[in-house]
């Protein structure tokens, strides 16, 4: 089984190599594979690279599950205190048209948690994008409730 392992690893380091979003350069990834269990390890420079880096070893054939224990660690120029990174995704939530005015986000150690509801899984998934994207930003906990009865969209 160890051949195996070995391919997957090395088919999932392929793939973090070549994926743009990912950029080596700047993070430092260790790939584990045990009977198709893939364990991502190191650091990466923001949180698209953490996201990126875990959907390039989801596409590997032979990947059955994957442990994404990658740390964010920003740049000094990206950091930002928990105050301002609550106040620029809330402005960036209540900006943008897919999102509903009842979506709430708070920052904690630079992680931002997301709450409120929306009327579908899409919204939801815009939400935690959108915040995902915001510099300075370590992680997303999407805690966002998809119920029918949601308010509905904003109009312009």
């Amino acid at each position: 089984m160890a051949g195996a392992d070995d391919d997957i690893r090395d088919a999932v380091e392929d793939q973090l190599t070549f994926d743009p979003d990912v950029d080596t350069a700047q993070s430092d990834i260790t790939v584990k594979s045990v009977n198709g269990e893939v364990a991502l390890d190191g650091t990466v420079s923001s949180y698209p690279q953490y996201l990126a880096a875990e959907a390039a070893a989801r596409r590997v054939t032979g990947v059955r599950s994957l442990r994404n224990q990658l740390e964010v660690v920003l740049p000094p120029g990206d950091y930002r205190d928990d105050h301002t990174l609550t106040t620029t995704a809330n402005d960036a939530l209540a900006l943008n048209h897919a999102v509903r005015v009842s979506v709430e986000a708070a920052a904690a150690n630079g992680c931002i948690t997301l709450t409120g509801t929306v009327r579908d899984g899409s919204a939801r998934t815009a939400a935690g994008l959108l915040v995902a994207g915001l510099t300075g930003v370590r992680g997303v906990k999407n805690n966002i409730e998809v119920r029918a009865d949601a308010d509905e969209p904003r109009s312009w």
